[in-house]
């Protein structure tokens, strides 16, 4: 039997089980028992993923928020499939921070093959698994075709609902992507992408919301949802989102490295990339609403960029002579608020670089992943922002890639900047550069969040951000 076939097999096993396998984790008993027993294998498997969020500090326990058992496991012949959300406790990392609530899928197996020895997690002493071995479950072609199958045959299953949008062809071979850092993302034949997010949130993720929007809107920037499954309780959770796999297109972070390395420009590419990024501005701003940025919510914009630096200088003790001329481009809005100016603000990417942007071998743009900044909260990502908040994103994007090259070509990188701000002001009918105080106070705010991130996790990275600190703090001077 085929490894589709049997997987289609375990699914009508798992749907005609489903009632009498969820009684073993179900009862208050089976579901009390469940994570103690895991506890000691999650404490040392779950820090060292790369989408954990709380690395630096000591996890003191977890919570149950669900389990649901996605294929039953009693299957004597093949992996059982256990889906979990739980909360890691930690010491708090801010006065804002909370226990952050994480997505597994949890291979279970009698014993684990030889091929599969890499996703091990280890095996359960006691409990409802007790003797088990349990393993990261999207490791497991079998288990990762059962996600997709679950597409195909939509419905409710425990916690968790399955929804689709167009017809999903059987027979589809997995395969789990390396490059993610905080979601995991599985690849179908080249056709589909699923990305399944690890650190969730209550409500609707934007990388779900937006993409839906812009698919109603006609937008073809952004490859539209076919399919996704949420958690229905105990509160709404966006999981996993199942998009078109853009087949042989490359981000633009790889192609700028490229054209460094052959010592060619870039400004064809980051005129059209441009022009791309306005295109789906304009489509969310028809879609969804576009409320004017008022005094009062200046100040608060200000007030969160002021915060951020703030937080950082402590955390980083090299930003902590720039502070003042940093702060002076956050005044510089402030000021502007307080005087009667505005802008517009709107739903944007939230996260936009280099990375997030794929062009295709006819030259055609996409943008990606939605989701905005992982490390700040829900709400705040699904908040309007002004557009040049993406355009910041950008610019500071073609600077890292003209830093991450030998030697460092800034002239390259302003022609890149340049190009892009040019192509965006061709198709939305305004150059970002005619705010120059926003722009300058949202790169700056940009460059700090940077220099936190590197300071944290890649510190041999921290000097291309300074670099942008000394600058920015210089031009604001």
């Amino acid at each position: 039997m085929s490894e589709a076939a049997s997987t289609r097999v375990a699914l009508a096993k798992s749907t005609t089980t489903r009632k009498t396998t969820s009684r073993s984790l179900g009862s208050s008993t089976g579901t009390t028992a469940l994570l103690p027993s895991l506890t000691p294998l999650l404490h040392e498997w779950l820090p060292r993923q790369r989408w954990f969020a709380g690395k630096g500090q000591p996890v003191t326990g977890f919570s149950l928020v669900a389990a649901t058992e996605i294929l039953p496991l009693d299957a004597s012949a093949g992996p059982g499939l256990l889906h979990l959300l739980v909360r890691a406790h930690q010491p708090s990392r801010t006065p804002q921070s909370h226990d952050d609530c994480y997505q597994l899928l949890l291979g279970v197996r009698a014993t684990l093959p030889p091929r599969l020895a890499g996703a091990l997690i280890g095996q359960v002493a006691d409990g409802p698994l007790a003797g088990r071995v349990l393993y990261e479950g999207l490791h497991d072609p079998r288990v990762a075709g059962l996600l997709l199958e679950r597409f195909r045959n939509p419905g409710s299953l425990g916690h968790l609902s399955f929804e689709r949008a167009a017809a999903i062809p059987p027979g589809l071979s997995p395969r789990l992507l390396d490059t993610e850092q905080s979601n995991s993302s599985l690849v179908y034949g080249d056709a589909y992408i699923l990305k399944i997010f690890r650190r969730v949130f209550p409500g609707t993720n934007p990388d779900l919301e937006l993409p839906l929007a812009l698919a109603r809107e006609g937008c073809g920037r952004v490859p539209a949802p076919v399919a996704w499954f949420e958690a229905t309780t105990p509160e709404p959770l966006t999981l996993g989102v199942l998009q078109p796999f853009l087949r042989g297109a490359r981000d633009g972070w790889h192609l700028a490295l490229a054209a460094l390395g052959a010592g060619r420009d870039f400004v064809p590419e980051a005129h059209a990339l441009g022009r791309a990024t306005a295109e789906v501005h304009t489509a969310l701003a028809a879609a969804l609403p576009t409320p004017a940025l008022a005094r009062e919510r200046t100040g608060h914009l200000v007030a969160g960029m002021i915060d951020r630096l703030e937080h950082a200088a402590q955390a980083v003790p090299a930003l902590v002579p720039y502070v003042p001329g940093l702060r002076a481009a956050f005044d510089a809005v402030a000021a502007q608020g307080r005087t009667g100016g505005g802008w517009a603000v709107q739903r944007i990417h939230g996260d936009l670089h280099l990375g997030q942007a794929l062009r295709g071998q006819d030259g055609f743009w996409s943008l990606i992943d939605f989701e905005g900044e992982p490390a700040r909260p829900l709400p705040e990502r699904r908040s309007p922002q002004p557009t040049v908040r993406d355009v910041a994103g950008m610019l500071r994007s073609f600077d890292y890639a003209a830093r991450s090259h030998e030697p460092w070509n800034p002239e390259w990188a302003a022609r890149c900047r340049a190009a892009y701000c040019e192509g965006y002001a061709r198709a939305a009918g305004t150059d970002p550069r005619g705010e120059p105080e926003l722009l300058r106070a949202l790169e700056t705010d940009k460059a700090v969040y940077e220099v936190l991130y590197e300071a944290r996790h890649r510190p041999d990275w921290l000097p291309v951000p300074m670099a942008a600190i000394h600058r920015l703090a210089g031009t604001t001077a």
